[in-house]
């Protein structure tokens, strides 16, 4: 029998580093993202003495093609229950102050790298008969936020998308989630001064347990509003 595995976009550190570890409790763990050196590291926090397993793919969630062949790799040797979009970034300054590349970065990791691995799962989800598409989307795809404009208008898009999904697959038997947080204790903020104090953000640990105890199927997962 195949073993059922959780694929974590961006798991390589932070929020996905986090549900990784949350997971790992009752699946196997197969992480994305576009550093193996960090994908190598993240490896080693993980205990070998559990019966799961924790795996990675390199993988670059803005080029479809590249995505669509390592999801259908591990849906060819693993059955797979959830896949969570976790990739993003942001760059939090006024919109006068952003780069064309600045904008580009944010828009095809935060959208595009949330609607390919979707895409491309679907299909295989349908394969199985069954599977679950998380979104972490945080608060900014709630309202708007002074300094972030452009990234307020990926996560906006990213809600849009997953609550026509909500829709377009009832009744199909997969069921996709949107996730909202307020900001984290992670390397997000490294190099930001857009969080003044970082001591009042809730850690990457916290937010994971939340969200794992509201993982029930349900459309929208609400951390902070």
């Amino acid at each position: 029998m195949l073993a059922k595995t959780v694929i974590i976009t961006g798991g390589g550190s932070g929020l996905g580093l986090a549900l990784a570890h949350q997971y790992y409790k009752n699946f196997n763990v197969c992480l994305i993202g576009r550093t193996e050196t960090k994908l190598e590291q993240a490896i080693q926090t993980f205990s070998s003495s559990s019966e799961n397993t924790v795996s990675y793919k390199v993988c670059d969630v803005t080029q479809y093609d590249h995505v669509q062949s390592v999801f259908q790799s591990i849906f060819d040797n693993e059955e797979v229950h959830l896949l969570i979009n976790n990739a993003g970034m942001g760059s939090f300054q006024p919109l006068n102050e952003l780069s064309e590349s600045d904008i580009r970065h944010m828009l095809e990791t935060n959208v595009f790298g949330t609607i390919y691995p979707t895409k491309a799962a679907y299909p295989l989800f349908q394969k199985q008969g069954y599977g679950k598409v998380m979104n972490i989307i945080s608060t900014a795809g709630l309202r708007g936020k002074v300094n972030e404009s452009v990234y307020c208008a990926s996560k906006f898009a990213v809600r849009g998308f997953t609550e026509s999904l909500v829709k377009e697959w009832d009744g199909t038997g997969i069921y996709p989630t949107a996730v909202y947080m307020g900001g984290m204790d992670t390397p997000f903020w490294d190099d930001s001064d857009h969080i003044s104090d970082r001591s009042r953000l809730k850690s990457p640990a916290t937010v994971a347990e939340m969200i794992v105890e509201q993982d029930d199927n349900r459309s929208e997962i609400f951390i902070d509003r």
